[in-house]
């Protein structure tokens, strides 16, 4: 009995939470019959939970009967702001792409002029390339780079086909026997948060491919973008066509 009512409850908050899932970006106010449409529930329990949710401050009503949503879910966005950290996600991610790929990992953000290794997983082999947290490496030389500047806007072909394929590749540009691979992640309102790379010597990530090496940086990519509270659906029209100039 005890099991049926948790269930029971369960079921609830997600229909709750369905409601809020469903408003959009393009949305002024959705009507009560809009919502039951997106989430599929019967207006009469969309009105239940759409009510309760007001009563706490997650949607309002606004005179002509629209719901739209309220100021609590920016309050939570607030706190998560104030409480994320990059330690507590990255280094996981990291670890698992460096035992997935068997190369080094690492995620750069911007610095000035410069691009600095926030964070750092080494490959677990004895020849890998010499980078550590801490470091700042040119912005023009390198796949992370190339990522940070074309998320930042720089113009140019090759940074036009990195905002539309979502990963860049370098081989031999800061290090002649050096290469790297990287991914944007993104945090809140889809802005651009730092470059997450695998890097090695050059003919061991030739001789992987970027194609077998992409599908895992992208899958880590699309988890810290959704744990950042980014979107992590821009990675479904990844294109697999590469960057130019590559």
């Amino acid at each position: 009995m005890g099991e049926s009512a948790n269930n029971e409850g369960v079921a609830a908050v997600d229909r709750a939470l369905s409601i809020l899932d469903a408003f959009t970006a393009q949305d002024a106010g959705l009507t009560l019959s809009e919502i039951a449409r997106r989430t599929g529930l019967y207006k009469s329990t969309a009105l239940r939970l759409a009510e309760s949710l007001e009563k706490f401050g997650y949607l309002r009503r606004d005179e002509e009967g629209y719901f739209k949503v309220g100021a609590k879910p920016l309050y939570l966005g607030t706190l998560f702001q104030r409480q994320f950290r990059t330690a507590d996600v990255v280094p996981r991610a990291l670890r698992q792409i460096a035992e997935e790929l068997r190369e080094s990992a690492s995620f750069f953000v911007r610095d000035e002029d410069r691009r600095l290794c926030l964070h750092r997983v080494d490959a677990p082999r004895a020849v890998r390339d010499a980078i550590n947290e801490g470091d700042r490496l040119p912005l023009d030389t390198g796949a992370s780079g190339h990522v940070i500047l074309a998320f930042a806007g720089q113009a140019g072909p090759r940074y036009d086909g990195i905002r539309r394929s979502l990963h860049a590749a370098s081989f031999g540009e800061r290090d002649p026997e050096t290469a790297a691979v990287s991914c944007p992640v993104f945090r809140i309102h889809q802005e651009f948060a730092g470059a997450l790379t695998v890097s090695g010597p050059r003919y061991r990530i030739e001789e992987t491919t970027v194609g077998k090496i992409l599908p895992v940086l992208v899958r880590h990519a699309q988890e810290l973008t959704r744990q950042f509270g980014g979107n992590p659906d821009v990675f479904r029209a990844l294109s697999p066509e590469a960057p130019p100039g590559l």
